[in-house]
């Protein structure tokens, strides 16, 4: 099965962390997607083995929904007090849980592991 666009990004914007080195190209991706410029607020939850290893939420909408995504999957993936960052061997087995808080409700996608 295909993997979304936003879910794409969430697990690139991880990935960018890991690898050291930039690689999501925000303007060609506001160009193909324009909803990605749309002020949506996120939460981005990261699970390893059903477990949540990581979490980050947005309480309003004050970004585009394209930098929310980047910033709150960089920040449950290395920056939630509760947990450790995540090292590369839990990026490749996580599942990454993406809501998007819209006026018609919550809208969930979930992304399984790598591997």
């Amino acid at each position: 099965m295909a993997r979304s666009v936003l879910l794409q990004l969430a697990r690139d914007s991880i990935a960018e962390v890991l690898e050291a080195k930039r690689t999501i190209d925000k303007r060609a991706l506001l160009t193909a997607y324009p909803l990605l410029n749309e002020q949506i607020a996120t939460t981005v939850n990261i699970y390893v083995k059903s477990e949540l290893k990581g979490s980050y939420s947005s309480i309003h909408a004050t970004k585009s929904l394209l930098e929310d995504i980047i910033y709150n999957a960089k920040k449950s993936a290395f920056e939630d007090e509760n947990s450790e960052p995540i090292t590369t061997s839990h990026y490749l087995h996580c599942e990454i849980e993406l809501l998007l808080t819209t006026p018609e409700g919550v809208i969930k996608e979930r992304d399984y592991s790598i591997i």
